[in-house]
C-alpha cells in the first residue's frame, strides 16, 4: 500500500489515503523524525534527544518504546483494508533504533532536494530557462514552513532550518533566472511580498530593486534601497554591503548595464 510523506509544511503521513499522524505531541515528534529521514536509520539516542534533551528520564528508552507502539497502532489500523502488509514491515525496528520504510519517491522532501539539484545544475550551465522551471518545480511542493504544526526540539529544529534555509536559496536562484530571462514585470508582487516578510534580506531587496528599475520605476527601487538601509541601521547597527550600496549607485545614474537581461550577480 502507498505510503506518502510529506515534510514541507503540515506533517502528513497518509497510508493509502488514512493520517497516521497522531495527534500527542511527543509520538508526532517521533513520526516527524522517521519522517525527515524516510528510509534511513533514526538511532534511539537521536530520538530521544528530540524528545528530552540532554537530560532524558530514566524512562525514557521505555517511553519511547510505547511511542512507536502507538504509531504501529495507527499505522496497521491504516493497513487494515490491505490485509497483506504489516505495520512491522513499514516501521522496521533496528538493532540500535528504527527505520520508516517508505519509496523515496512518495517524500516530499527528496523529490524536492532532486529537483532542486537539477535547477543548481542548470544554473551552472547557464540554461535560465530550465533553472527557472526546475526550481520553480521544486518551491511548489512547499506547503507552508517546514513541520509547521510540529513541536520541534534539538534535532528537527536543526532540520527544518536546513530546509529553509534551501528554500530561501532555490526562491533567490530562481527570481534570478527569471530576472535574466526578461520577466521583471510578472516578479513585482512576488518580490514586494518577500521583501516585506523578509525586510533585512540584501538578496531579495537587490532583486526588487533591479525588477522596479526595469520597470521604469527608479523613485521606488530607490526607495526600496533606503527602506532595507533603515531597517538594517535601526536593527543591526551596521549598512548595507558594498554591493547592494553599489547597485544603488547604478540605479541612482541610471547605468545601462541594468537594463540587460543578465542581473548583476548577488
Amino acid at each position: 500500500m502507498r505510503v506518502e510523506v510529506k515534510v514541507l509544511g503540515p506533517l502528513e503521513v497518509d497510508v493509502g489515503g488514512v493520517s497516521i499522524v497522531p495527534t500527542a505531541s511527543k509520538p508526532c515528534q517521533v513520526l516527524a523524525m522517521l519522517a525527515l529521514k524516510a528510509g534511513c536509520l533514526v538511532t534511539t539516542a537521536e530520538l530521544t534527544e528530540e524528545i528530552w534533551g540532554s537530560t532524558p528520564p530514566r524512562s525514557s528508552v521505555a517511553t519511547l518504546y510505547t511511542y512507536v507502539l502507538k504509531l504501529r497502532r495507527r499505522l496497521q489500523h491504516a493497513l487494515a483494508p490491505d490485509g497483506k502488509s504489516n505495520s512491522k514491515e513499514v516501521l522496521i525496528t533496528l538493532r540500535n533504533g528504527y527505520l520508516l520504510d517508505v519509496d523515496p519517491e512518495n517524500v516530499d522532501a527528496v523529490s524536492y532536494e532532486r529537483l532542486s539539484a537539477a535547477g543548481h545544475d542548470a544554473v551552472n550551465q547557464g540554461d535560465h530557462e530550465a533553472a527557472s522551471r526546475m526550481l520553480g518545480e521544486a518551491l511548489r511542493l512547499w506547503r507552508g514552513p517546514a513541520l509547521a504544526d510540529v513541536p520541534t526540539g534539538s534535532q528537527l529544529t536543526i532540520e527544518a532550518t536546513r530546509l529553509e534555509e534551501n528554500r530561501l536559496g532555490d526562491l533567490h536562484l530562481r527570481i534570478d533566472a527569471d530576472l535574466r530571462l526578461g520577466r521583471h514585470h510578472q516578479l513585482l508582487g512576488e518580490l514586494a511580498t518577500l521583501c516585506a516578510r523578509h525586510p533585512l534580506m540584501e538578496n531579495f531587496c537587490a532583486q526588487h530593486m533591479i525588477a522596479l528599475y526595469r520597470c521604469g520605476r527608479q523613485n521606488q527601487a530607490l526607495e526600496a534601497f533606503r527602506r532595507l538601509r533603515s531597517e538594517m541601521i535601526t536593527q543591526l547597527g551596521f549598512e548595507p554591503s558594498l554591493r547592494l550600496r553599489q547597485l544603488h549607485q547604478m540605479i541612482l545614474t541610471g547605468d545601462m548595464t541594468l537594463d540587460l537581461h543578465g542581473a548583476p550577480q548577488n
